[in-house]
């Protein structure tokens, strides 16, 4: 019986260490990939419920989110954002300061150049700090601890099992997708934001495991706190075509004003990283005091501003006040760097513009009257679409929180000359990557790598090979019958070498000559191989399973060039 327990665990061991890499290297869809997409997604979709139980009853506790607008002044509750900027400094300082990073700029980067392996070290940091932030009402988004703590869960779970680096990149982007879905109960937006931001390029073998770590998270997210749409109370009825040159203008006004709104932020980010970590967070928290003081609603991740915006006739002051509040709160928090994310904000600054918008185009022309609701929706779309440079993400998100298709084709003509105005004529660009910028990390890759990056080394390995000692007589008599397989041999050093014999019929002569190779893990991709052998553009590269002793393949730089050649990548 034990006999027969050790031989289906080595199987099992067999099975992980060959065969599933093997399988998982291939840039193919797979049951096998979908199957740990799955698992990986249950992980990182407990952590948000965790984290989202947490906030939910810090809310509680504190009742921030049943702020009304009464002009007390003697309300305890507007001092908890001081509270929130010293617990995040005291967060920050019991971390490591190489771990300190977080955010969806930095999930981006790490996506890009190192396949989405986060450190585990800096999810305690962003866990808790974005807790902290978000229950002590900074203006902050929800979906930015979400993002990271997913991308967390997934990798570290990836890397644990030993997966080859371009299926960790996927599970690094289910693991997002999960982590979105679960915060907003929207697993479409989840997919099309992982695909449109994240990664920014349409792979099909990627599409089956993240659409099933959004169902992940989804259902998860429904299993726990209800099929919630957060924004369905929204009254969005469709608008007649008569209505359309105003929503033209609309998205002319929307996108001068995005544009300004990213300019003022990087701005503040840029000459906020030049003062100590504590002075910024306190001067955050300050602001964010201050505005408490007179206006509690413009607070928050934007859920207290979108109420007012929908409220029944509101006052035109009233909403210009809210929305700079809510614009000075958000660049102080989201600049001064407090974590978090930056799309519930805007949210909630569409929702004021809109409101705004619609009051505005109402005295003029009384039959928009009804349609405050869908201006407020159509404000929000298109400020994420723009700011973030992700109309197509906006879109399918507000469709998902409202629940109402209604919104679909007015979003669409608005968002359009809004991203024009603001990309053309002010050459906004995405928040994200101007935050990389400002990190200053790296994030170009070239097409090649980029592709090679797409397949594993397992996958196009030859296998073929032989393993020698350093003795001539038996070198010659091995090279004669390797019949095409490649020889390696260990020298003296400890150093693989690659042995290839040369003959010369003319003179009945075999010449036998040398050269040291380098060796790649087999959870590489070829991207680490093009690295090695395009520098001289020639040679191969020898592939090893945990130890350098263990060789499992060799790849040639002919066989890396007929990969790239045959569009296989």
């Amino acid at each position: 019986m034990q006999l027969r327990i050790n031989s289906a665990i080595q199987q099992c061991q067999k099975y992980l260490n060959t065969d599933l890499k093997d399988k998982l290297a291939q840039a193919k869809i797979s049951v096998q990939l979908c199957g740990l997409a799955l698992a990986f997604a249950l992980v990182a979709s407990g952590v948000i419920i965790l984290f989202r139980l947490l906030l939910q009853w810090l809310n509680h506790l504190t009742q921030t989110q049943e702020w009304q607008f009464t002009g007390n002044l003697g309300d305890w509750r507007v001092l908890l954002p001081l509270l929130g900027a010293i617990l995040i400094w005291f967060v920050a300082i019991l971390g490591s300061k190489r771990y300190k990073r977080m955010g969806i700029a930095y999930v981006m980067q790490r996506m890009k150049l190192h396949y989405g392996k986060i450190p585990l070290q800096s999810a305690p940091g962003q866990f808790f700090q974005a807790l902290f932030a978000l229950a002590t009402n900074f203006s902050v988004g929800r979906e930015g601890p979400a993002i990271h703590l997913g991308a967390v869960s997934a990798s570290v779970m990836a890397e644990k099992f030993k997966l080859p680096d371009n299926s960790v990149r996927i599970m690094c982007a289910s693991g997002i997708a999960a982590g979105i879905a679960a915060t907003f109960n929207a697993p479409l937006a989840a997919v099309i934001f992982v695909f449109e931001v994240i990664l920014r390029e349409y792979k099909v073998h990627y599409f089956f495991p993240i659409m099933l770590s959004a169902i992940c998270g989804a259902l998860s997210s429904q299993l726990v706190f209800g099929n919630i749409h957060e924004y369905d109370q929204i009254g969005v009825s469709s608008i007649p075509l008569s209505q359309y040159p105003v929503l033209a203008l609309s998205g002319v006004t929307l996108g001068c004003i995005a544009a300004l709104f990213n300019h003022t932020l990087l701005k503040v980010t840029a000459k906020g990283q030049q003062h100590p970590l504590l002075l910024r967070l306190l001067l955050a928290g300050l602001i964010t005091t201050i505005i408490g003081f007179f206006l509690p609603q413009a607070l928050g991740s934007g859920d207290l501003a979108i109420s007012h915006a929908i409220s029944e006739h509101p006052s035109l002051a009233l909403l210009v006040g809210l929305l700079l509040g809510k614009i000075i709160a958000t660049i102080a928090a989201i600049g001064l760097g407090i974590p978090g994310g930056i799309i519930g904000p805007l949210f909630g600054i569409g929702a004021l513009i809109g409101a705004i918008l619609a009051v505005v185009s109402a005295m003029l022309f009384p039959t928009i009257t009804p349609y405050v609701g869908l201006y407020t929706i159509i404000g929000m779309t298109a400020m994420m679409g723009v700011c973030l440079s992700a109309p197509l993400a906006a879109l399918v998100a507000l469709l998902e929180l409202t629940n109402n298709a209604a919104i679909i084709l007015p979003s669409m003509f608005v968002t359009i000359p809004a991203f024009l105005i603001a990309h053309q004529a002010f050459n906004t660009k995405s928040l994200f990557y101007k935050q990389i910028e400002l990190m200053g990390l790296d994030y170009k890759v070239s097409s090649v790598k980029l592709g090679l990056q797409k397949k594993g080394v397992r996958a196009v390995m030859d296998k073929r090979f032989v393993i020698v000692r350093d003795n001539d007589e038996l070198l010659l008599e091995v090279l004669k019958r390797a019949e095409g397989r490649s020889v390696l041999m260990q020298n003296n050093q400890g150093q693989m070498e690659m042995l290839h014999l040369e003959l010369q019929v003319s003179e009945e002569m075999s010449t036998l000559t040398r050269h040291p190779i380098e060796g790649v893990v087999d959870t590489a991709t070829l991207k680490e191989v093009y690295d090695i052998l395009s520098k001289e553009r020639r040679g191969e590269v020898f592939i090893y399973q945990d130890k350098r002793e263990n060789v499992v393949g060799v790849i040639s730089w002919v066989m890396l060039q007929k990969e790239i050649n045959q569009g296989q990548i």
